[in-house]
């Protein structure tokens, strides 16, 4: 088979997020041609998701350097650095400047879905020429066309967002959750807005002991100040709080750490019912609404589920390609001991490059949240630094690809903390709202 010289071939890169349009930028600097594949029909649209919430990471840490030259050279202004926007300031300011940039805007593929990704004319058995072959990746457009791409690398940017894990303990969704589709919302809802009715006046059980859960928790709580009726039950699988509302006063991030000082008010004040020690087993619907059991307990009735579970990657497309994983965290098996959530909170990760991303597939990398798989310890600087070593590795820089530097702010839990805990942060970046002191929620770990 004849294939095309590999250097007329674009680099593939799978998502139009934070770090697919960073990685896009320096790939272009570094001389190659990105080809950015989206599956929404705009730049940032699992950001958009959350346009409501605030992230508690200032500006100084959400726009990397090569971006703002390229975006100041055009006369963009860089925001307040120490302001936190929303999603949707972070989408509007940063995410679509630099998607219409005009050397990135014609590289970029809007209702592409990468559905899967292989090397052309090679199953993942076949070794011989597979290396000099290049990556055909098959998407579905917009009216569920086929679409083959070819790509001399590939980049995954795709992230977890609509991934999200299921409510059971065990990874697997519980009894009867499905079956309560209507009532249950996976991630952090718009409690203060667009969904105001569904949770105004009625009782929610939040599950989860992440920053994901912390905001939906401080929205439900002020909504409680205005709509009398309205009811909140938080349920945790861990027996003990420990170190569960992270490191306050000593977090760098002050709107991080403000999250879980709040949230300790609320329930100390009685506005939330913790309940811990509660891994659900089955939901049953009664008359009276939603009935979650442990096998022990039983929580509600209710008449809303927010499930606050974290995300996890969809490795379904990349099955054609030679991964080398962590067994248990779905991570490139040299990243995993530097992100490790048993050990390292968001501000203690290792910096880490390309070397760290490598699989056995030959210029094959999985970038951002997604490269973390189930850690939840990811922070937009890291990806950032990711996609930089990343784009230089392909154009042949492999001494800056090496030059790997890293400086996170400090979370204020320590690493021996965090073993048998939680990590600070829940994912990243996600969603928050209103807190019940009226300052405005935080989240995201970038």
């Amino acid at each position: 088979m004849t294939h095309p010289d590999d250097h007329d071939l674009p680099v593939a890169v799978i998502g139009a997020g934070p770090i697919g349009l960073v990685a896009a930028a320096h790939l272009v600097e570094k001389g190659l041609t990105p080809l950015v594949l989206e599956a929404g029909p705009s730049a940032g649209s699992s950001i958009r998701a959350w346009g409501h919430v605030r992230v508690f990471s200032p500006w100084k840490y959400l726009v990397d350097p090569v971006s703002r030259r390229m975006l100041e050279a055009r006369g963009w202004s860089m925001p307040d650095e120490e302001a936190l926007p929303t999603g949707a300031e972070f989408v509007e300011t940063f995410l679509e400047p630099l998607a219409a940039h005009p050397a990135i805007a014609p590289h970029v593929r809007y209702g592409h879905r990468v559905v899967a990704v292989s090397r052309q004319g090679f199953d993942k058995v076949k070794s011989a020429g597979r290396e000099e072959a290049p990556f055909e990746l098959l998407c579905r457009g917009r009216t569920g066309e086929e679409v083959r791409i070819l790509a001399r690398a590939v980049v995954d940017a795709s992230g977890t967002y609509t991934s999200p894990n299921p409510l059971g303990a065990g990874g697997l969704p519980v009894h009867g959750e499905a079956g309560q589709g209507e009532q249950v919302f996976y991630g952090i809802p718009d409690v203060l807005g667009r969904e105001r009715s569904r949770y105004a006046g009625r009782r929610t059980l939040v599950v989860g002991s992440g920053h994901s859960a912390f905001n939906a928790l401080l929205d439900l709580a002020w909504l409680t100040t205005e709509e009398p009726g309205t009811e909140i039950t938080w349920a945790v699988r861990r027996q003990e709080p420990g170190l569960l509302f992270g490191g306050g006063g000593r977090d760098a991030l002050p709107a991080r750490g403000s999250l879980g000082s709040r949230l300790r008010q609320l329930v100390d004040l009685g506005v939330v019912e913790m309940v811990t020690g509660f891994r659900t087993t089955s939901l049953l619907p009664t008359g009276d609404g939603v009935l979650a059991s442990d096998g022990l307990r039983t929580l509600g009735p209710v008449d809303e589920i927010v499930v606050a579970t974290g995300f996890r990657p969809d490795l379904g497309m990349l099955r054609e390609v030679r991964l080398a994983l962590d067994p248990a965290l779905e991570s490139p098996v040299r990243l995993a001991p530097l992100i490790d959530p048993n050990v390292h909170s968001c501000g203690t990760v290792y910096p880490h490059g390309y070397q760290e991303l490598a699989h056995p597939e030959p210029d094959f990398y999985v970038v951002g949240m997604k490269s973390y798989g189930r850690a939840p310890t990811f922070l937009l600087l890291t990806g950032y630094e990711q996609v930089r070593s990343v784009a230089c590795a392909l154009a042949g820089d492999l001494e800056g690809a090496r030059a790997v530097e890293l400086a996170l702010p400090e979370t204020g839990v320590c690493s021996s903390d965090l073993v048998g805990g939680s990590a600070c942060c829940s994912t990243a970046p996600e969603p928050a709202g209103a807190a019940l002191a009226g300052a405005g929620g935080g989240c995201g770990c970038g």
